[in-house]
């Protein structure tokens, strides 16, 4: 016990990524001295495990919709819109229309899977090691880094074709005309497939980060005997 207080205090003031390094591979665990091949495995099963528990949450639906961490509000140049028709009796079709816009979220998240997955196998013991032992979102922010273009360009043509499939484009082209059709208003037309579908990604990566700080900081959430040898390294 006082060797592995010992290291992790020497782990907290270098500053070297080879002294990391070193420090890192002979800190001793119960079982023994954990591999680089265990630490990069155990990264890989905890976010495995996030986007297994979290993001398939985002599919179902009221995913984003009922879900105040990820729920898609108006861009700004819509929330003018939105008081507009609650201000002549339209609140309901104002409400329907941040509906649509979070069902399309919701249909489009299910094509994030297998990029995940694909990223999640690239994983590198040096990679592990800087996510293990760096902040809380480190693996979220390498999973962002390695797939956030690839989901871009693989979300927005499913949120255009959800737009249709959920009824969207027809409640909004509604919802546009009505409130340009108000005297006195400026005339919108937002790129609104562009504004979901980033919204849409942030909302995925914070459910990632949500799991994986709940695996850091709460030991009953690590789940499997690797991910308790594994996240005790950082403890």
């Amino acid at each position: 016990m006082i060797k592995r207080i010992f290291a992790l205090l020497i782990v907290l003031n270098l500053t070297a990524c080879a002294e990391l390094q070193q420090v890192v591979d002979s800190i001793p665990q119960s079982g023994g001295v954990l591999s680089n091949a265990d630490i990069a495995s155990g990264l890989r099963e905890a976010l495995d495990l996030g986007i297994d528990k979290q993001v398939t949450k985002l599919t179902q639906k009221d995913g984003f919709f009922k879900n105040d961490l990820v729920k898609i509000l108006l861009p700004e140049e819509l929330q003018k819109v939105d008081k507009g028709l609650r201000d002549i009796g339209l609140g309901n079709l104002a409400d329907e229309g941040l509906k649509v816009l979070n069902r399309a979220a919701e249909d489009a998240v299910k094509e994030a899977t297998p990029i995940f997955v694909n990223a999640v196998k690239d994983i590198t013991f040096n990679d592990a090691k800087n996510i293990l032992l760096g902040n809380d979102d480190a693996a979220t922010e390498y999973l962002t880094s390695k797939t956030q273009t690839e989901l871009y360009n693989k979300f927005q043509p499913v949120i255009n074709s959800s737009f249709a499939k959920v009824g969207a484009d027809q409640i909004w082209s509604n919802l546009i005309s009505k409130y340009n059709a108000i005297p006195f208003t400026s005339n919108v037309n937002p790129d609104l497939t562009d504004y979901v579908t980033g919204e849409a990604l942030k909302g995925v990566y914070t459910m990632i980060a949500v799991e994986e700080k709940e695996i850091r900081n709460k030991v009953s959430s690590r789940t499997t005997d690797l991910l308790k040898k594994v996240f005790a390294l950082q403890d």
